[in-house]
């Protein structure tokens, strides 16, 4: 990615940082579908080496965020997340390569994930990333605005 300069950190989900980008990331749930996502996070699940959580740096700011946690033999991405004044400059697409890169080398074979008709950005994010319509899964299964996809790892 050309002119993309950030630092990305492997960070706790209980991380103050992290708390701060999750209620900005709610309320952005709130705006979009109208309440928060009631799925329950653990945040043991985002541990070493089961799953991660990193956040994206750039001059001292947190620019994104995201994880993975063990959904059976896969590797599934949770709050993904860029705060309004950051899209558009290639640390989602930065994140996810390295959310990615640490499932490969905790052995997950396959990355898979949930999102929602709302978040148009996201699913061009992520169908540009090689990532393709899987049965729905997870919390929002039933739920007709919900959409999942899922990537092989090489």
């Amino acid at each position: 990615m050309s002119g993309v300069s950030i630092e990305i950190r492997l960070t706790a989900y209980e991380d103050p940082v992290v708390r701060s980008l999750e209620a900005q990331v709610q309320a952005e749930y709130v705006v979009r579908y109208g309440g928060g996502d009631a799925s329950v996070m653990v945040p043991e699940a985002f541990d070493p080496p089961a799953g991660v959580f990193l956040v994206g740096w750039v001059d001292g700011e947190a620019v994104v965020c995201g994880g993975f946690r063990a959904h059976g033999s896969d590797a599934e991405l949770k709050r993904m997340y860029v705060p309004a004044g950051h899209r558009g400059k290639g640390y989602a697409r930065a994140i996810l390569a390295a959310l990615e890169g640490t499932a490969r080398g905790a052995g997950y074979p396959r990355v898979i994930l949930e999102t929602g008709t709302a978040q148009p950005e996201a699913i061009a994010l992520y169908t540009s990333s090689g990532y393709t319509p899987i049965a729905n899964f997870g919390y929002y299964k039933e739920w007709p605005h919900s959409r999942c996809f899922g990537k092989l790892l090489a």
